[in-house]
């Protein structure tokens, strides 16, 4: 693995994991889990929509997937401690100009710069890190940030509810900005180490060697499965975290049972992602298999949804299988890569397999809701159903092979 630059000793992976998985759970709580909070007071005070407070994150969203590939290749070059240190300032900039937004335009501009710090600073940076830190030995550090990072929603709801109590909208965007610049930016700098420019021992950073025409033919139909993957399980967890209550209620459970099943999406995505750290430091299999049955928990929620209707205990079937596998499936989408291509070049790699995932991520609150009214609760579940299925089968097109025990 790489090494830590002359002077400067690798802390223990425990102490990086902690760090990135508290850091994780603030960049995630005050950009992408901001606006269900914020949404309605900023429209309120501005004369604008929530849906235009909404479509503002969208834009985040996409200025995100544009600058991914960017991101991830610094990383590849010169280590995730600057770039992810530069995710807090940006993070804290983008905040505390949508704390001081007058207009429309001004929280369209803000959320532009929330989302470029969202490029530098969420998952894929992340787990692009570790992979620079740890090589092929990163599996389980990344594993254990999203162990953390799985309750920034349950932190960061509340406490965002809690800051518009008492100071207003943007008194609560000005502490998330302080709180990156007091806590974020410390723990970035004090536990990631310098890693040379270039890998040491195990190559995490150093470019791949040109492979075969077969062997690079087969590497390119991975790469475009894995895209596609990533887009269409993108598209289902935006989509369900933004319309998971209302979804449930079309289906015929109450309003009360609908919200209290969806309040089991964060624990049942926590338990799996435990479950997963267990089982990987004890068993030995591919990661494409857990991705496999991740990705087929949300269709056999559905069935048993769209079997039963809505009664609370279908509702709350669903909505634990869905968690569930959303919550490994993150694991996956930072595992697969690894194990498939290997370290070498996996910041610039997490990066493009992310673009076509952040452009439907940013589509699929405004096309799943469009559908849900229309055409009601069964029709939005098909459609979501139907998308885990073709993921599935992205999946299935994919030969396992030995997991990647090198930078190449």
């Amino acid at each position: 693995m790489p090494s830590a630059a002359a002077g400067d000793p690798l802390p223990r992976p425990f102490a990086i994991v902690a760090a990135l998985g508290t850091a994780q759970t603030l960049a995630w709580a005050s950009s992408t889990y901001l606006p269900a909070i914020l949404a309605s007071p900023i429209a309120r005070e501005l004369g604008m929509s929530r849906a235009a407070v909404f479509g503002a994150f969208s834009v985040a969203l996409l200025v995100t997937a544009v600058l991914g590939p960017a991101a991830g290749r610094a990383i590849d070059r010169h280590g995730g401690r600057g770039v992810l240190a530069a995710s807090n300032l940006i993070l804290a900039a983008g905040l505390g100009l949508l704390a001081l937004a007058q207009s429309a335009w001004m929280v369209y501009g803000a959320w532009c710069v929330i989302g470029a710090g969202m490029a530098l600073g969420l998952y894929d940076t992340a787990f692009a890190a570790l992979v620079r830190i740890y090589g092929v030995a990163a599996r389980k550090p990344i594993t254990g940030i999203t162990l953390i990072a799985g309750f920034a929603s349950t932190v960061g709801w509340p406490m965002t509810a809690a800051l518009d109590a008492l100071v207003g909208w943007r008194g609560a965007c000005l502490t998330w900005a302080a709180l990156h610049l007091v806590v974020g930016l410390p723990l970035h700098l004090g536990f990631l180490p310098r890693v040379r420019r270039a890998a040491a021992a195990g190559g995490a950073a150093a470019p791949p060697e040109a492979p075969a025409a077969g062997v690079g033919a087969a590497r390119r139909r991975t790469a475009w499965l894995l895209a596609l993957y990533f887009a269409v399980t993108a598209f289902v967890t935006s989509a369900m975290a933004a319309h998971l209550p209302g979804l449930l209620a079309a289906m015929g459970a109450g309003a009360a049972a609908a919200v209290m099943a969806a309040a089991l999406l964060g624990p049942a995505q926590v338990a799996a992602r435990f479950a997963e750290f267990a089982a990987a430091s004890r068993l030995k299999y591919h990661p494409l298999a857990a991705a496999r049955v991740a990705t087929a928990l949300h269709p056999l929620g559905a069935l048993v949804l769209l079997g039963l209707g809505g009664p609370p205990l279908a509702a709350a079937v669903f909505a634990i299988l869905h968690g569930a596998g959303n919550g490994m499936i993150t694991i996956a989408k930072g595992t697969l890569p690894l194990a498939l291509f290997g370290a070498a070049g996996y910041g610039l790699q997490q990066g493009y397999l992310s673009v076509g995932a952040r452009a439907l991520q940013a589509l699929a609150p405004y096309a799943f809701g469009l559908l849900l009214e229309a055409r009601g609760g069964g029709a939005a579940l098909l459609l979501s159903a139907g998308l885990s299925l073709l993921a599935l089968g992205a999946l299935a097109l994919i030969a396992a092979g030995p997991v990647r025990t090198s930078g190449r």
